[in-house]
């Protein structure tokens, strides 16, 4: 059977599937914690889901408290499944540089698919959620979304040799996961209301198994089978040696340029995914709580509303690209995220809710922009190291976001639900301010390579 180099069907159906449960999880629990508090069934129309907004009233406390509740339950289960899939992703992507791309994207399928499982049997027989914590630490065992989206850019990466190409191409998939997410989440509330919690798993459960056919059967690997594959199976502290060694070389026998310049690139990547993972995430129990009160289907609507935010993120980065420098377009992203944060931390009517997307039309741009300048900056053979770093900041960054957002969150709902914006818009200013020292910095007169990517490999030979 011929096999073939198109990565984005799995990145697709990945993204969809994922998407589809991750928003019906936080219902699920939430919806759980409601009963448990209230001792009865949840209440859900056509319109809004039931809560209080008269402050007096001891049930508005009631409300606050479940709101509490359901964020650091949602802290606890992030963290349980943090650590695992730190490790896995750290070991599984550096060593994709000899080992091949596709267990990069087969294992967090797996994991997925027993998540999905595990989910159908808890909704279906009303088991106690404190399951979910097993659940979270198996599939970080698996790899999670950081070993999928360390090998799905290590395989664009692979592929593209054309630098602008490159750019583009990631982009591409940085639209994906949008538009993807977008439509999962208008899908989720239907499929909600028509089919329920257990099957909506069981269908994002047949999602992953049509994935894992299509990556182990027909996606044909970027790295050849290399003799260290064909060798005795090494020890695990071997194993591990491999792995440190090549991310250690990475800054080791750079030069003194390009490892600060890796190290910038990075920070200012983990800064600015910290403020938009945990002040996005928070959007679910803000839009549940009053006075938005929104049910399933308005959540879904809210989630697909940021299909257009990735679309035009796209089209910025692929027209900017054109006319203006990587950095511009990092500087152009954040500032379009911060408008859109300070914005939603006021937005009390469902209307204004839906038009918080507008200021955030370019606020994706600076995602796929840093890794390709990331990518840009690294050799050839040096693709899965950069990118297992990019993995693990991921996991590390959006694990301590959402840890502390949600705690912020729950200290701050029943005075402002608001604050929590607020701050993610305001610590928007590290990495800005890290651009800013980039853009007044250089080194012997001469233009950082993060400026004119092309130059990169004159600089090096310069300074070697």
């Amino acid at each position: 059977m011929r096999k073939v180099l198109c990565v984005e069907p799995v990145i697709f159906i990945y993204m969809f599937a994922s998407s589809l449960t991750s928003p019906l999880v936080q219902q699920f629990i939430y919806r759980r914690l409601w009963e448990e508090e209230y001792n009865s069934t949840f209440v859900s129309d056509s319109n809004a889901s039931y809560c209080e907004q008269n402050k007096s009233s001891p049930t508005y406390i009631k409300q606050k408290e479940v709101q509490e509740k359901a964020s650091v339950f949602n802290m606890q289960l992030d963290l349980t499944g943090a650590v695992p899939s730190l490790i896995v992703a750290f070991v599984i992507v550096a060593n994709g540089d000899r080992q091949g791309r596709k267990r990069s994207l087969v294992l967090p399928s797996v994991g997925a698919l027993i998540a999905d499982i595990c989910l159908t049997v808890i909704s279906y027989f009303s088991l106690s959620l404190s399951i979910l914590f097993a659940v979270a630490f198996i599939t970080g065992l698996f790899g999670s979304m950081a070993t999928f989206l360390g090998g799905g850019f290590a395989f664009i990466a692979d592929i593209c040799h054309d630098e602008k190409q490159k750019t583009t191409r990631i982009a591409v998939v940085d639209l994906i996961f949008g538009v993807v997410s977008g439509l999962a989440g208008l899908s989720s509330g239907y499929f909600l209301r028509g089919i329920g919690f257990t099957w909506t798993f069981v269908t994002a459960s047949l999602l992953h198994v049509v994935n894992i056919i299509y990556i182990i059967f027909l996606l044909e690997d970027t790295v050849g089978i290399s003799e260290f594959q064909h060798q005795a199976p090494v020890s695990c502290k071997e194993l591990l040696r491999e792995t440190f060694s090549g991310v250690y070389m990475l800054f080791k026998t750079a030069p003194y340029k390009k490892r600060i310049l890796i190290t910038v690139l990075l920070f200012t990547f983990m800064s600015y995914l910290f403020t938009m993972v945990g002040g996005s995430s928070l959007f679910t129990l803000y839009e549940l709580d009053e006075p938005l009160c929104w049910n399933e289907v308005y959540i879904g609507y809210g989630a697909a509303a940021f299909t257009s935010v990735s679309l035009t993120s796209f089209l910025g980065v692929y027209l900017f690209s054109k006319c203006l420098k990587d950095i511009y377009i990092v500087f152009i992203g954040i500032f379009s995220y911060i408008g859109g944060m300070v914005m939603a931390a006021f937005a009390k009517t469902t209307l204004l809710m839906f038009l918080v997307r507008v200021p955030s039309l370019l606020c994706f741009m600076p995602i796929p922009v840093l890794r390709s300048m990331l990518s840009k900056v690294v050799l050839a053979g040096e693709q899965g190291a950069v990118f297992a770093c990019i993995a693990c900041l991921e996991v590390v960054t959006g694990t301590i976001s959402l840890s502390v957002f949600n705690i912020i969150y729950a200290a701050t709902v029943a005075w402002f639900s608001g604050f929590s914006f607020l701050l993610s818009a305001g610590l928007c200013l590290v990495p800005l301010a890290v651009l800013c020292w980039l853009l007044c910095t250089s080194w012997n007169g001469e233009d950082l390579a993060l400026l004119v990517p092309e130059e990169v490999s004159s600089i090096e030979s310069v300074d070697s």
